[in-house]
């Protein structure tokens, strides 16, 4: 997987071709974008969570520079693209039924609460999903 971003100042920080530069605002790896742990001590930030995402991210480039993928491009499987779109789809009718439900419940905050709780039971399937990026042409990591 390959992701674009501009900007970054020298040396490590500096975004290496097909991944953004690590920013102080993000903390996130620049793989998996899961949160990276408080620096310790001096040295350069931190642009991964663990090892293997370093690993991956340094296979992707490869693979990305022998597929000529553009830098925005992003290789994802065809199951978890699959599963996002479900879940969104189920998010996306939440709030549907939720918007008609709360125009027609009025001031009753036994409606309200109800529409809400309909409305996190559809919302949580899609933040609990998370999609593990992968090299291209590779199998998925884990």
């Amino acid at each position: 997987m390959t992701k674009s971003s501009a900007g970054g100042a020298g040396g490590e920080t500096e975004a290496s071709p097909g991944l953004p530069a690590p920013t102080e605002l993000s903390g996130r790896c620049v793989w998996c974008s899961r949160p990276l742990t408080a620096p310790v001590g001096r040295g350069r930030p931190r642009r991964y969570c663990r090892q293997g995402c370093r690993q991956r991210a340094y296979e992707a480039r490869l693979r990305s520079a022998e597929l000529d993928l553009a830098p925005d491009d992003v290789v994802v499987g065809r199951a978890q693209l699959d599963d996002l779109a479900a879940a969104l789809y189920c998010l996306q009718s939440a709030l549907e039924d939720v918007d008609r439900d709360l125009a027609a419940a009025g001031d009753d905050p036994a409606e309200v609460r109800l529409a809400l709780v309909w409305l996190l039971d559809n919302a949580r399937p899609l933040a609990d999903l998370w999609l593990e990026p992968r090299a291209a042409g590779g199998s998925a990591p884990g």
